[in-house]
């Protein structure tokens, strides 16, 4: 979850609160602390946070029990993401957003978003520079001629991006997305997306279509969704101009008619009907669509079938490790794997089974996680990816941040009964990762940069 591209809240049990104190303090950039990426985490998946010192004068429940008229889920940002909770009706699932979605009296589109006519050779490939504490990876992306860096998102299914409608107090500092200079935009009449949350954030915009270009690979008639108004939330991340959305279109958010996302518009049109991520830590790494490099990776890719019914890329996970010693979960929710999250956030159990073998760990209230000395040696951590295949990380790349000069806040926490795990960057940039829309599944493998 980084400043952290949104993704729509998933089918969830109710969950029991958990309290955090978030400082009042601003960020400065994108540097932020330990208990704000817990509660932006928190607040993309919808997942109860109370702040006990909550930083404006909004309401000190995030993502709570409220309900809200709209029938589907909303997304935003990876690093700067907030959702909150709906029932959704017909099924009994209950989904957590409190983030609100207008519907318009327009009628459908003309057209939904395709990608030009190629010869399945149409592929693509961009930079990933991380941020702070790689809290998320930014790749250039042009939009009607026109270049913004965008979080590339595969827990959320829209397209955001700061525009020039919006007011220079919010906008000041970002890259700009303005429709008047581009040639081949054309509105959706009548569509919109609007946002809010618990904590007081909110963002609302446009809707329309124009050419994207993501490192050569390129749809000519993309659904994009325009900022006019954003909280200051997402203002303060200056270097961050919105999201691309990678999950499934079934939470793509646009009303009164959901739009695919770029990757299902293009998948066809590629050589190969996939994306990889080649995250690095402290380092820029790379996104490919429609190729598997194979200087990326050594010994094989392992697959597993991926549940795309929630929007997610989604997996079973039922055994973990910890120093190399399995066990089986006890709760055993599916995995996603969530390129626009920093942490990894694994069923309770299996958080304080980990912490349990670090002897300084402590769960601390006032950071929203479990926090230890710097100086340990962590034990490994594996997390089981389908059935056949554990992905291992060493105890030296589980810390997330450091706090002060003695304390540091681990990249593995816990979900609070959350319903999914999720497999975030502090994971994702030790793999070489592959999302395979064609087979639907996703696979791992060890990097080459690791032989």
């Amino acid at each position: 979850m980084a400043t952290t591209a949104l993704a729509a809240p998933t089918p969830a049990k109710k969950l029991a609160k958990r309290s955090f104190r978030i400082p009042s303090v601003p960020r400065i950039g994108v540097a932020r602390s330990p208990a704000d990426e817990m509660a932006r985490t928190y607040r993309k998946f919808g997942w109860q946070i109370i702040l006990l010192d909550p930083p404006s004068p909004f309401e000190s429940v995030v993502g709570g029990e409220s309900t809200s008229s709209a029938s589907v889920p909303a997304a935003t940002s990876s690093a700067t993401a907030l959702a909150s909770s709906t029932t959704a009706s017909g099924n009994g699932s209950e989904f957590a957003t409190s983030a609100t979605v207008t519907t318009s009296s327009v009628a459908a589109p003309a057209a939904t978003s395709t990608a030009a006519a190629y010869d399945g050779n149409e592929n693509g490939e961009v930079d990933a520079a991380p941020e702070s504490n790689e809290s998320e990876y930014l790749s250039p992306v042009t939009v009607g001629g026109q270049s913004l860096n965008l979080d590339f998102d595969t827990g959320s299914a829209d397209f955001w991006m700061f525009s020039s409608s919006m007011p220079l107090s919010q906008s000041q500092g970002h890259s700009t997305f303005n429709a008047s200079k581009s040639s081949t935009w054309s509105v959706y009449k009548g569509a919109s997306w609007e946002i809010s949350y618990g904590d007081g954030s909110s963002a609302s915009g446009t809707v329309g279509f124009d050419t994207v270009d993501i490192g050569g690979a390129t749809v000519t008639s993309q659904a994009v969704e325009l900022a006019t108004g954003v909280s200051g939330s997402f203002t303060s991340d200056v270097n961050n101009d919105g999201l691309v959305g990678l999950g499934f279109s079934s939470i793509n958010t646009i009303q009164p008619q959901q739009q695919k996302t770029f990757f299902e518009n293009i998948m066809d049109d590629l050589e190969q009907p996939v994306f990889t991520a080649d995250l690095e830590d402290n380092a820029t790494g790379s996104y490919n669509f429609g190729t598997i490099d194979p200087s990326e990776y050594t010994g094989d890719i392992h697959f597993t079938a991926v549940d795309k019914s929630n929007g997610f890329w989604e997996f079973a996970s039922d055994t973990y490790t910890v120093g190399g010693n399995k066990s089986q979960c006890q709760t055993c929710s599916p995995a996603i794997a969530d390129t626009g999250t920093s942490l990894v956030l694994v069923d309770d159990d299996v958080a304080a089974a980990y912490y349990g073998q670090v002897s300084s760990a402590v769960y601390d209230s006032s950071q929203g996680g479990y926090t230890y000395n710097c100086t340990e040696s962590l034990p490994t951590f594996g997390i089981a990816i389908g059935s056949d295949y554990t992905a291992t990380l060493q105890g030296a790349d589980i810390t997330f941040a450091q706090i002060d000069s003695q304390t540091c806040f681990g990249g593995i926490q816990g979900n609070s009964g959350g319903g999914i795990q999720i497999m975030g960057d502090i994971l994702l940039k030790q793999f070489f990762a592959v999302f395979d829309g064609g087979n639907e599944t996703f696979g791992v493998a060890e990097k080459s940069s690791k032989v």
